[in-house]
Parts: structure tokens; sequence; C-alpha cells
């Protein structure tokens, strides 16, 4: 089943001390571009995204952002620096008795000094945090996943319905090619017994110059070579594997042969129906760029 590279993926798990959430979005790109978005502390989780993403995904845009929130209270320790405490203080007492004011230190006046307290977070265990990150993570890809396939059922109908509109088209071209000949005959023939006044056309000549119009215009092998192309892109579609550069190729082909059929082409109807086939290949084309 293919995949779109358009999706949206969302993971949320509670643990003792915190909460991790995450959130992912993608879309198309050439190659598998990952931009990561956490808190500074957490940066250490950036390494387990990117083994996460680039194991479950091939090609894409991913942004994803990690959210670690701790769940309530934070093991914070709080430690008086003694000396510098009372080096403030008796600092304190030199100025009072230099500048002869009064001497009015209080212990709300250290409050506002750096230093005096040291504010100490307990240390996290980097470990289980990357790796409970590691399992919220690949449950957030499992659902962009699971986007992503729903969205690509939507393109293979649309991709399905625009083979079968070549296809109708094409018949109308196979159907059309060797009528083109006959009547360019027809018309050759009559146009030399209007200019030659009732005298009999020579057939060798009439059939060498109806041979080199019919070598000229003849698109069998683009009609062969389309056809099979075609196959390929419809086998491609219900298989399991990354198909978006195989797609984009086979669509390159397929317009290629369009291209040479409407050059080769000297009949209005072929004509038409060639920009008709265009047309469709384009719509092809355009949604195939989100197909992983």
């Amino acid at each position: 089943m293919i995949k779109s590279m358009t999706g949206f993926g969302r993971a949320e798990q509670l643990f003792d001390d915190y909460k991790i959430s995450v959130e992912i979005k993608s879309v198309n790109n050439r190659y598998l571009d990952i931009n990561t978005k956490v808190y500074r502390q957490y940066s250490f989780v950036e390494e387990v995204v990117r083994e996460s993403i680039s194991s479950a995904l091939i090609r894409g845009k991913i942004d994803i952002f990690v959210q670690i929130e701790p769940v309530g209270e934070d093991d914070v320790t709080v430690t008086l620096n003694k000396a510098l405490a009372i080096g403030y203080r008796d600092a304190m007492y030199q100025l009072a008795e230099a500048a002869q004011v009064k001497n009015d230190v209080a212990v709300s006046s250290f409050l506002r000094l750096p230093d005096v307290f040291i504010v100490e977070k307990q240390e996290k265990d980097k470990e289980k945090i990357a790796a409970d990150a590691k399992c919220v993570i690949d449950a957030a890809v499992s659902d962009l996943t699971n986007n992503r396939i729903r969205e690509g059922e939507r393109l293979k109908e649309f991709f399905d319905s625009c083979v079968d509109n070549v296809k109708s088209i094409l018949e109308v071209i196979k159907e059309r090619s060797p009528q083109t000949v006959n009547e360019y005959k027809q018309k050759m023939k009559e146009r030399i017994s209007e200019l030659l006044g009732g005298v009999e056309v020579d057939e060798t000549r009439l059939l060498t110059e109806i041979g080199i119009f019919a070598d000229k215009v003849n698109i069998t092998e683009e009609i062969i070579r389309f056809e099979s192309h075609l196959k390929e892109y419809s086998h491609l579609l219900t298989t399991d594997v990354s198909v978006g550069r195989k797609l984009d190729f086979i669509i390159q082909e397929l317009n290629r042969e369009a291209n040479t059929m409407g050059s080769k082409c000297n009949d209005y109807i072929i004509s038409k129906s060639v920009v008709d086939l265009k047309s469709e290949i384009e719509k092809l084309r355009e949604q195939v760029q989100n197909i992983e």
C-alpha cells in the first residue's frame, strides 16, 4: 500500500516524575529532513528522535516537537554558602563603621545578594528519560504512519481514476492511428487525379508516397512503450515498498512517449487526444510528489 508523505501524529504518556508529549508533522520532500524541537535541558533526546524517525520513514520533511513536563514537586535542594555570607556580613559591618551609618544588617539583607544560596536540582536519569521518550516517539510515529497510509489510500483512488482516463484516451489514439494512413491515401489519390485532369494515377508511385507517410506517422512503438510504462505504474501502486521516486520516473517516461506521439501524428483527433493524455499525466505528476 502506498503512503503519502503528508500526515500528523501525536502521542502522550505519563510516567512517575514527568509527562512526555510528542507531536509530528510531515510534508513532502525529496529526501528525509528531520527538524527536532525540544527544550535545551533535554537535548540528549534528539538522537533518539532521529533513530526512531529514520527507522520508520524514508522521505519527507519531518517537524517533531518533544515536550517533557515534570509532574509534582521538583527535587530541589537549597544550600547556604556560609563563608560567603559571613564575608558579606563583615563587609557590611565595615561599611557601617566607615560611613558612620546605622548598622541595620538583617537576614533579609542577604536574600538579594548573589550566590549566598546555592539552588540545585537533582540530576535526572538521562538514560531512563531517553528510553521513555523513545516509547512515546515510536507511538507518535506509528500514529503518523497510519495517517500517511490513509492519505495514501485516498491518493490511490485518485491515481486509479486517472489511469482509467489515460487508458480510455489511449484507446482512441490506437483506433484512430491506422485510419489516418487510409484517409491520407484517399486524399492523395483524389488530389492527384484532380491535378492530372482524370489521367490514371500511377499506383506504384502512390504506394511509395503512402509508405513514406505511414512510416513517418507510425506511433505503434510509442503506444507499446506507453502501455508498458502504464502497466508498471499500476503495479507499483499495489506494492508495500517506497515507490515515490519510481512513480515520478515513470511519469517522465509517459510524458516523453506522449510528446513523441504528438509530434509524429498528423491528425486533429490524435493531436487533441494527446493533449488530453498529457493533461491526465500532469494530474498524476502533481500528486506523485506526495508519495513516499
